[in-house]
């Protein structure tokens, strides 16, 4: 009996998927368990997993296609079964199938879906990106690139080390080996050239929930200036100590889980006929990846120590970057921090990651003139700057908070009393 299996929805925010790879083919005998492709949603790549048993007779959605959720994914059936039957009623409008004779094959549709949890946040925005800067992918005579396009790579007989990387540090992604047509990079092109690459379905839910929130909440900005003298010898001494080193960014991921305890407007978000204040501080840490942001949650955070900050959010990080995060990894924020400052940005301005009424835009430590006793003389300054909906916080709450925040980290030893 052929059995329909759709395009399952693996996030509550998933309308479409893509196709990233497919591990079964046409006439393999498929059993419950076996892994038949890789859906990249958008959020993230996942694996896909047969609940039936047959052989495979046919593969609706093509490696890179992409296609709604509930369309066909596959048939599974007997051996030598006809489908085509099964496909034109699947395809015929509701009123003709009426009207039509029963059709001779059974068949049985099955529709998989992820089980229901709250709405996922969207990724924590960040300043525009810019324009890739193509390198050797060599480092140390290894060449950096990564899992997609080392498969490609070796799926197309193509020698990574010849191949122009566009990522961090020159590395090989999955456009360098789409793009390579075997030449060198070259400048001062005299005729017209581009590449055009199909928007991914992690980007298009950026760019939708971007949107909705900078055209919906009225966001207002506050900056402030923090002295880092203090936290830098405090995380000195902490990493001095062995252990799980501690970075700048859990510093500042736990005094501001320590600031919104007492300031609970800004740990608010808004609900069209209600502003909820949440009592319990969950963090998300915006975390780059190839096709964008995803932001991790880092749940009851003002009740965690620093270690055990510090290895959450290196756990998330690395599961991103591998395409490993699960839905209920990135839900439930009530408050968001974006930090840019390991990309050498002074400062700059985030986009709030809706429904959170607030978002933390952290950049880098300078070292500048800065008077003390009336003398001036070197210091180390971090710029922060608090986006608002203005909706739910006023300009005193969050300088209010702002202050609150700027006290923990210039004094971390009051985050431990």
């Amino acid at each position: 009996m052929a059995e329909i299996v759709r395009m399952p929805r693996l996030s509550d925010t998933m309308t479409e998927g893509t196709v990233a790879k497919w591990h079964k083919k046409v006439g393999d005998t498929i059993s419950e368990g076996d892994l038949l492709a890789e859906i990249e949603t958008d959020k993230a790549t996942m694996e896909f997993e047969s609940f039936q048993e047959g052989v495979l007779l046919h593969i609706g959605v093509d490696e890179a296609s992409t296609a709604p959720v509930d369309c066909i994914l596959a048939v599974l059936g007997e051996e030598g079964e006809d489908v085509s039957a099964v496909l034109e009623a699947d395809a015929a409008p509701a009123e003709e199938v009426k009207e039509e004779p029963v059709v001779e094959t059974p068949v049985k549709e099955v529709v998989v879906e992820a089980p229901k949890t709250a709405s996922a946040p969207a990724p924590s925005p960040a300043s525009p990106a810019p324009a890739p800067v193509v390198s050797s992918g060599l480092s140390n005579g290894k060449v950096k690139a990564s899992p997609l396009a080392k498969r490609l790579a070796e799926e197309k007989g193509l020698n990574l080390a010849l191949i122009p990387g566009s990522g961090d540090g020159g590395r090989v992604i999955k456009r360098d080996v789409d793009n390579y047509q075997g030449g060198v990079v070259r400048t001062g092109l005299t005729e017209e050239r581009f590449t055009e690459q199909p928007v991914s379905q992690m980007r298009k839910t950026i760019a939708r929930r971007l949107s909705e929130s900078k055209f919906t909440a009225p966001h207002f900005y506050l900056s402030i200036s923090v002295n880092m003298d203090n936290a830098i010898t405090s995380r000195k001494a902490i990493n001095a100590m062995g252990g799980q080193k501690i970075s700048f960014n859990d510093i500042i991921v736990k005094a501001t889980a320590m600031s919104l305890r007492t300031h609970t407007v800004i740990n608010s978000s808004w609900r069209g006929d209600a502003i909820r204040a949440n009592e319990h501080v969950n963090v998300g840490v915006a975390v780059a990846v190839e096709d964008g942001l995803l932001v991790p949650v880092v749940r009851y955070t003002d009740t965690k120590t620093l270690a055990e900050i510090s290895t959450e959010v290196k756990g998330f990080a690395q599961a991103a970057k591998d395409k490993k995060l699960q839905p209920a990894d990135w839900e439930g924020s009530t408050f968001t921090i974006s930090n840019l400052g390991m990309f050498g940005i002074d400062e700059f301005t985030a986009i709030i990651n809706t429904p959170d009424a607030c978002i933390l835009a952290v950049g880098g430590i300078q070292q500048v003139p800065v008077v003390k006793e009336g003398q001036i003389v070197p210091g180390n300054v971090m710029k922060l700057t608090l986006s608002c909906d203005h909706r739910v916080v006023d300009g005193a709450s969050g300088a209010s908070f702002l202050q609150s925040l700027k006290s923990y980290i210039e004094n971390p030893i009051t985050m431990f009393v």
